[in-house]
């Protein structure tokens, strides 16, 4: 049998399933149930060799979480934006998140190593052990006056998103909507800016998945890093806020960047739905449309694991060996398909963290 392609994945949010899981943890990291699209058997079956693991705080909320497969079933639709989290409701469970991804390095080290660097990340996948690179997606557990960055660097973060879909204190998030532009609002707030230049200087890389178009062009403006969105799509291909229009994909090649391919349906079907029966074609398509635009030495994989409605064909993390053999037959040759399985994500990461 063929080994699988190597991969690393610019996004999950296995994390928050871990700590939300009813189940033992240890049968959710290390259990074969199938549950969610993620656990450790699953991934060594895919190739799955890396990744950025999201620290995501979900919204505050006394009922069961939203059903966004519902809700964006009937386009066009409009949610809600999601109100502002303080640092206070954020912190405790983004350092659960964080001790959660320790925990899964000392429930299997000989399997999974919390990585702080591209040479860690490299070393640990040829020796075919899983690289975790800790992420956070919206920065409420960064209080206003920073320190808590410190400290999270320290215990490893290396990739941060300033705002998810919903306002902070550092800027303004796109809204769940279809159809719309991410030319939404205001951007980065003056909190927000300081936040881009510490990160900047620690050498935690930015990612502008969520962020309006103002508050892309101010982190531009602030940072002199490569421009990042870890997991988002075409915008000229599916009309979500959440997706990237052919001139922010432009400014990611000039910057020496990367996109992440994000496989949610709602941010892949031309018509804005949720429904998973989204086919290779679709997928394909915005992979072209990102090179195109992007680069072929800028674009690499961001799933959203954990996080979204998967297209049928993918399924869970073993589907991503049937995704590449699409690509095989849609004319990618092997050297491509390394490249937007790995290389340019390692590659992206060397430029970013410092």
């Amino acid at each position: 049998m063929t080994a699988p392609i190597p991969f690393f994945d610019g996004h999950n949010d296995f994390l928050l399933r871990l700590m939300k899981s009813p189940a033992p943890r240890e049968e959710t990291w290390l259990g074969t149930g199938g549950k969610g699209h993620l656990d450790l058997a699953r991934m060594k079956a895919a190739g799955f060799a890396g990744g950025l693991f999201a620290i995501f705080v979900p919204p505050a909320s006394s009922g069961p979480p939203p059903d966004f497969k519902a809700l964006m079933a009937d386009p066009p639709y409009a949610l809600p934006m999601m109100p502002e989290m303080t640092h206070a409701q954020a912190q405790p469970d983004a350092l659960t998140m964080a001790g959660l991804l320790h925990w899964m390095e000392r429930a299997a080290p000989d399997e999974f190593r919390v990585c702080r660097s591209v040479a860690e990340t490299r070393a640990a996948m040829a020796a075919g052990v899983i690289a975790g690179v800790m992420h956070m997606e919206g920065a409420e557990a960064i209080g206003a006056d920073l320190d808590a960055l410190y400290l999270f660097h320290q215990i490893g973060l290396r990739s941060l998103g300033p705002v998810w879909s919903r306002p902070t204190i550092f800027g303004h998030g796109v809204p769940m909507a279809y159809p719309g532009t991410p030319d939404t609002g205001p951007g980065l707030t003056e909190k927000g800016k300081d936040l881009v230049r510490l990160c900047d200087e620690l050498g935690i890389m930015i990612d502008l998945s969520h962020l309006n178009e103002k508050g892309f062009d101010d982190v531009a403006a602030a940072s002199t890093a490569p421009l990042v969105a870890t997991h988002s799509n075409a915008h000229a291909l599916c009309a979500s806020p959440r997706n990237l229009t052919d001139r922010q994909l432009h400014m990611i090649r000039e910057r020496g960047g990367m996109v992440g391919f994000n496989f949610a349906t709602f941010y892949l079907n031309a018509d804005g739905t949720a429904a998973s029966g989204t086919g290779w074609d679709v997928m394909l398509r915005h992979l072209d449309h990102l090179i195109a635009e992007a680069g072929e030495d800028h674009v690499g994989l961001g799933s959203d694991f954990d996080g979204c409605v998967l297209p049928d064909l993918i399924g869970d993390v073993t589907g991503v060996p049937r995704l590449f053999e699409a690509m095989t037959a849609h004319g990618y040759d092997e050297a491509l398909i390394g490249k937007l399985a790995r290389e340019n994500w390692l590659n992206g990461l060397d430029r970013c963290l410092k």
